[in-house]
Formats: structure tokens, C-alpha cells, sequence
């Protein structure tokens, strides 16, 4: 694996656990979610960085394994 390909991965990891926690916590620390939206400020702080976090996450993440299976194309 390369270097870069390991990053992408690494990063794209990190971001998702990022966002896991914010979610995680909006749920349990911050006294959950109604439809009007989170009852703290910390529950929206949360909400905004999950919403940030899992999409970016998700986005590093499929980069990472298309470049992964590129590589591994291009090599045999």
C-alpha cells in the first residue's frame, strides 16, 4: 500500500470516529434529539460537527479504497 492511499484511509478513519463521537454524544451527553432539533447547545455543536464529519468521512473513505483497488490493479 502506498503512502498516500494510507493516509486517505487513516484520515478518512479518523474523521468517521470524529463524527461517530459527535453523534454518540448528541444522543447521550446532551439529552437527544426532538424534530425541532438537539435540547442544549452542546447537542447543536455536535449535530453540526457530525453532519460536517460523516459525509467528508465518507467521501475520504471511498477515495481511499478506489485508489487502493487502483493500485493494486495496476500493479499485476
Amino acid at each position: 500500500m502506498q503512502s498516500d492511499t494510507r493516509k486517505l484511509l487513516t484520515t478518512g478513519t479518523a474523521i468517521l470516529l470524529i463524527g461517530g463521537i459527535a453523534t454518540l454524544l448528541i444522543f447521550t451527553v446532551f439529552g437527544g434529539v426532538t424534530r425541532e432539533g438537539p435540547h442544549t447547545n452542546g447537542g447543536w455543536l455536535a449535530l453540526v460537527v457530525a453532519l460536517g464529519c460523516l459525509p467528508t468521512s465518507a467521501f475520504t473513505l471511498f477515495l481511499g479504497l478506489a485508489k487502493l483497488i487502483g493500485d493494486t490493479h495496476h500493479r499485476s
